[in-house]
């Protein structure tokens, strides 16, 4: 049995944000080649990984934090942040299809049942209105 041992390994980090849409954008790449054995076989670079990262506007937050306080009654001085989950402020299922609903009309949009299902915080909520409202924008 042949065994086969990488002879040379490059790497090219790189990073490189970009943002645009109230969203930042960045791209990694890896490897560039390898070289195996004495065959010197090089294998083609790895395609570079994409992440997107939606960070919504404070306008957003707030209006979103201003919805979740008046369905669920909350006092004033509750505290609110952008990682404030729902359920650490009491609400069950039945109060977070409310907020979904204040936020539909709020923003005049839509939300699937698959996107709200996935909402738990503040932040969450506010990601998915401005992701959203930039699709609605683009049709």
């Amino acid at each position: 049995m042949a065994s086969v041992s990488a002879t040379s390994l490059t790497f090219q980090p790189s990073f490189i944000v970009s943002t645009r849409n109230n969203q930042v954008s960045y791209r990694t790449s890896s490897f560039s080649a390898i070289s195996v054995g004495s065959s010197r076989k090089s294998f083609p670079s790895l395609r570079l990984s994409r992440f997107r990262i939606c960070a919504a506007t404070p306008e957003t937050v707030q209006k979103v934090s201003n919805i979740v306080r008046k369905q669920l009654a909350l006092t004033p001085e509750t505290e609110l942040t952008p990682a404030t989950k729902f359920s650490a402020l009491g609400a069950d299922s039945l109060d977070t299809v409310e907020i979904v609903m204040g936020l539909e009309e709020e923003f005049g949009l839509n939300i699937e049942d698959d996107s709200a299902e996935d909402i738990t915080t503040i932040q969450e909520a506010a990601d998915l209105i401005e992701k959203l409202v930039q699709k609605k924008d683009e049709a």
